[in-house]
C-alpha cells in the first residue's frame, strides 16, 4: 500500500500537482519546491500571501548544499540532536522556485524521518514544498478528519496513507541560522 501511494504521489508531483500528504509533524500540502507553477497552485489553493515564507522537506542532510550557498556546521549537529521535527531557516538559499524563498534569501528546510516523506523524497529525487493543510488564516488540522473541505476538494491528490492516525501532532521547531552559526528559536 505504501508503494502504490508513493508511486500515484511521484506522478501527481512530476506533472507539477499538489498533494496532501502525512508528515512528521501534521498534514501538508506538498508539491515540488523546484517548480514555480507548482508552487502558485499551492499558494493559491491555502489563498496564502505570497510573502509568508514556505517549508521545504529534504530526506537527508546530504542535500543541504544543493539548495542553501553556506552551511554552519552547528546545521549539521542541530539535525542530528533535535528530538523532535526541526525546521532551520538558512540564508542563501539557491535552485528553488522563487516562491518557496524568502524575499531576504532564506528558505526554511526540514530534514523529515518519516517514513512516508522519506520514501517519497528518496524516489522524488528534489525538495518538496511542505505546509500546513488549510486555508490560510484558519488552523492547522491536527488530524485528517479536521480537514477542510476546501482543501480536499482542491488538491490533485490524497494521499491515503496515515489518515485513521489519531495522534495530535504539532507543526516543527523553527530555528533561524545566522552564517556565522549563531541561532535563535523562532517557534518552539
Amino acid at each position: 500500500m505504501l508503494q502504490d501511494e508513493i508511486k500515484k504521489s511521484l506522478e501527481v508531483l512530476k506533472s507539477g500537482g499538489v498533494i496532501l500528504y502525512p508528515t512528521d509533524t501534521i498534514w501538508g500540502l506538498g508539491c515540488d519546491a523546484t517548480n514555480e507553477e507548482a508552487v502558485q497552485k499551492l499558494l493559491g489553493l491555502k489563498n496564502r500571501p505570497p510573502e509568508k515564507s514556505l517549508i521545504v522537506l529534504l530526506d537527508t542532510d546530504n542535500k543541504l548544499q544543493s539548495y542553501v550557498t553556506e552551511i554552519p556546521e552547528v546545521a549539521y549537529e542541530l539535525i542530528e540532536y533535535a528530538e523532535s521535527p526541526l525546521t532551520i531557516i538558512f540564508s542563501g538559499a539557491k535552485n528553488l522556485a522563487k516562491s518557496v524563498v524568502n524575499k531576504d534569501g532564506s528558505v526554511g528546510i526540514r530534514i523529515v524521518k518519516h517514513d512516508f516523506c522519506t520514501t517519497l523524497l528518496q524516489r522524488f529525487r528534489k525538495p518538496i514544498v511542505s505546509t500546513s493543510a488549510n486555508l490560510s488564516g484558519q488552523p492547522s488540522p491536527r488530524i485528517f478528519d479536521e480537514m477542510d473541505p476546501e482543501i480536499l476538494s482542491g488538491v490533485d491528490y490524497i494521499v491515503d496513507f496515515e489518515q485513521q492516525n489519531r495522534t495530535l501532532n504539532k507543526p516543527s521547531t523553527i530555528v533561524k541560522l545566522g552564517p556565522s552559526g549563531q541561532f535563535e528559536f523562532i517557534r518552539k
